[in-house]
């Protein structure tokens, strides 16, 4: 009597045998995971992408262009002469007109070509008159000039 009621007692946690063939259903719980993983991602990333950052942007741009700044042309040859706009000008009258230059509320460029043969010195004093007159648009013209002469080539 003990030993059927130790094989009924086994009989009662094996398997039965149709529960042996493979299962043909698609186990769904990975798929759920990622679905919810997938909707808290979102969840979390929609706000960043709504959120706007307060920008203070430029208006539109005017629609005719700004007039050019007028332009003077400061020579140095190689003698040593200074020509202002093609005219020959000595040491004061050059200091007047740069004083006037950076005095004039259009704003003008200075462009200065100094002559690749014309000596540093020169040029060296010139633009500290520039400098002291208190220019502050200076653009160097014919620099290639210089590159030659030192080439010398």
């Amino acid at each position: 009597m003990a030993v059927t009621t130790l094989r009924t007692a086994r009989r009662r946690f094996v398997m039965p045998a149709e529960d042996d063939r493979p299962i043909a259903t698609i186990n769904t719980t990975p798929l759920i995971d990622m679905m919810l993983v997938l909707l808290i991602m979102f969840i979390v990333a929609m706000p960043m992408r709504t959120h706007q950052v307060p920008l203070d942007l430029p208006g539109p741009t005017p629609s005719t262009p700004p007039e050019p700044r007028p332009v003077h042309r400061l020579d140095i040859d190689a003698a040593g002469r200074t020509l202002w706009d093609g005219r020959a000008v000595a040491g004061a009258e050059l200091r007047a007109r740069l004083a006037a230059h950076a005095a004039d509320p259009a704003d003008p460029v200075l462009h200065l070509n100094a002559d690749g043969a014309a000596r540093y010195e020169l040029v060296d004093q010139i633009l500290a008159d520039v400098h002291r007159a208190g220019v502050t648009r200076l653009g160097f013209v014919n620099t290639h000039a210089f590159a030659r002469a030192i080439d010398g080539s």
